[in-house]
């Protein structure tokens, strides 16, 4: 019955957290270039001064990410860009720190800066990509960013610079709490220039509607037997108990 409370406790308890992880993926079903997170359960014995065998709890395993490319959406817009296969576009994060995402979806601030839809600055081969007033821009396949020069014949390009593109190895990436991934080590990852870009274009969600939804179904009966299972300790408690009071 010992074992029975600690598994069945710390089950529900991990079952709840899993909820919360397969939620926040639905919720991101239609956020461009979001990565889906993955958990999953593992049996591990409860620890202490004299730790005893009989005592298992259950807890989460290393929550990783799933890398699947989400499929491509042409939105023929000037400023929308996907990677094609692997990699990731650096950014700049609210702290400063080098990041990097799968989304996008680009934007001129006010000051004639490039940043994503969130603000973030998109990191060039040289700093700060600075895009002219009322330019024409075309974004390259090796992410070069060029506006059109008006009223010149033939069309002339002027490249503005080139956004750095980037592909370490997947087990290298963490997700931070701002959605961005960065390196597990710290660092800055090295310019890929063999990765490309498609114009006009952003990656979905690679988010599988239809199994997040089952396995919330699954979690949320996975908890409910928890929980039936702390009640049956619960009363084969009392019941042991009242046997004992007989017998005295």
């Amino acid at each position: 019955m010992d074992k029975l409370i600690y598994t069945a406790m710390t089950g529900a308890s991990q079952a709840f957290e899993q909820q919360a992880t397969t939620a926040q993926n639905l919720a991101n079903a239609n956020t461009n270039g979001f990565r889906a997170q993955i958990d999953s359960f593992q049996a591990i014995p409860v620890t202490g001064v004299a730790p005893l065998k009989t005592r298992t709890q259950v807890s989460n395993a290393t929550v990783g990410t799933s890398f699947l490319m989400g499929p491509l959406m042409q939105t023929g817009r000037d400023l929308d860009v996907a990677l094609q296969g692997p990699g990731w576009i650096a950014v700049r994060a609210e702290d400063g720190s080098e990041a990097y995402t799968r989304n996008g979806s680009f934007e001129v601030s006010p000051t004639g800066i490039l940043v994503t839809q969130a603000g973030q600055q998109v990191v060039g081969d040289g700093g700060p990509i600075t895009i002219p007033p009322d330019s024409k821009l075309i974004v390259g396949k090796d992410g070069t960013i060029s506006t059109l020069v008006p009223g010149l014949v033939p069309a002339t390009s002027n490249a503005l610079g080139r956004i750095k593109l980037v592909n370490p190895p997947e087990e290298n990436m963490v997700r931070g709490d701002d959605g961005l991934f960065r390196l597990k080590q710290g660092g800055v990852a090295q310019l890929d220039p063999n990765l490309h870009l498609v114009g006009g274009a952003l990656e979905g969600s690679n988010v599988n509607l239809v199994d997040s939804m089952v396995r919330m179904v699954n979690l949320a009966r996975s908890y409910e037997t928890q929980i039936t299972m702390i009640k049956t300790a619960q009363d084969n408690a009392s019941k042991a108990s009242q046997i004992m009071n007989l017998n005295a």
